[in-house]
């Protein structure tokens, strides 16, 4: 039997890669979410963050998992390129600060492999695992990325693999991403590129917008494609294509920066970052520790009847 046909016949059918802040965030944001510990602490993130986890858990029963959790913020290799990158973001106050680490704990306890990084984003440990997982298994494996954020639909590239917005319910595929935003999902990049995102703080090309993005990268496939033809442009059909020329011109640069921020990195070979080092036998889930989660949830001062409903929930799962 040949080397893929192995790897293919081990393969776990679906791995699921969870960018974790957007539910961590989502919870700590949400007027639907409080809770309060005996001591009068605020940790509705992190309450909200066990309820996703138990009913991610129970409702797939995934075999194979990384959660992936943001600590680089206006510390990444990013904001070395771009001091303005995501700078309209607050760093967290003591008692969210308190909350994230304690999320990353409950990760293990939960029996999930989780991985954070000082310089690298979660979606470059997401983009990481998925190049590493699909080398593994011979592309044998769909790639189910939980998120909200429509910019890791980049890492799409099996026909199987989808981005599922957990909380609406809601998987894009490949053929999904293109008939919604009108480019490819390698095409992410070169349309941030183009556009810029305010949410992040990339600035893109002034004037350039959707529909004039959509076109160039119709026309000429990147903005690579873009450049090495840019005297082409002034001939489209596009409304002010001269004056669009000149633009691509004029802001080259910040063309160029602005695709390199937007593209998540999916060959980190850092040996300090684990998430880098790590095979499908890592991402491998484990029964949730009973003894664990008691020990955490009296940590954090929860409450006895929360501590009780939260535990019989986790044994539901472990004996399922």
């Amino acid at each position: 039997m040949s080397a893929t046909a192995l790897k293919t016949q081990s393969s776990p059918a679906t791995v699921y890669l969870i960018d974790a802040s957007i539910y961590i965030f989502q919870a700590h944001f949400s007027p639907y979410v409080e809770y309060t510990n005996r001591h009068g602490n605020e940790l509705g993130a992190l309450y909200g963050f066990i309820q996703f986890l138990l009913q991610f858990r129970r409702r797939t029963g995934a075999t194979h998992v990384a959660v992936a959790l943001d600590e680089s913020l206006f510390c990444g290799f990013r904001h070395d390129l771009c001091p303005n990158y995501k700078s309209n973001r607050e760093l967290p106050d003591a008692n969210l600060a308190m909350q994230l680490v304690a999320c990353a704990e409950l990760c293990a306890v939960f029996g999930l492999a989780a991985f954070g990084s000082k310089i690298y984003e979660a979606d470059d440990i997401v983009g990481t695992i998925a190049k590493r997982v699909r080398a593994e298994t011979a592309n044998a494996t769909a790639i189910n990325i939980v998120t909200r954020d429509k910019d890791l639909a980049q890492l799409l590239v099996n026909p199987r693999d989808c981005v599922w917005d957990y909380s609406g319910n809601h998987k894009r595929y490949w053929q999904d991403i293109v008939r919604d935003f009108g480019v490819t999902p390698a095409q992410i990049p070169d349309f941030l590129g183009l556009t810029g995102d305010p949410v992040d703080r990339i600035s893109g090309v002034p004037g350039v917008g959707p529909v004039k993005a959509k076109e160039l990268l119709k026309q000429f496939s990147s903005m690579e494609g873009i450049y090495q033809n840019l005297d082409q442009v002034g001939t489209l059909t596009l409304r002010g294509a001269q004056r669009l020329q000149s633009q691509l011109a004029e802001f080259r640069a910040s063309a160029e920066l602005s695709k390199r921020l937007a593209t998540i990195a999916c060959d980190v070979q850092d040996q300090q970052e684990a998430f880098s080092q790590v095979g499908l036998a890592d991402l491998r889930t484990t029964s949730i520790s009973s003894q664990a989660l008691r020990d955490f949830l009296s940590e954090y001062a929860f409450h006895q009847e929360d501590r009780d409903r939260i535990l019989t929930s986790a044994a539901a799962i472990s004996q399922s």
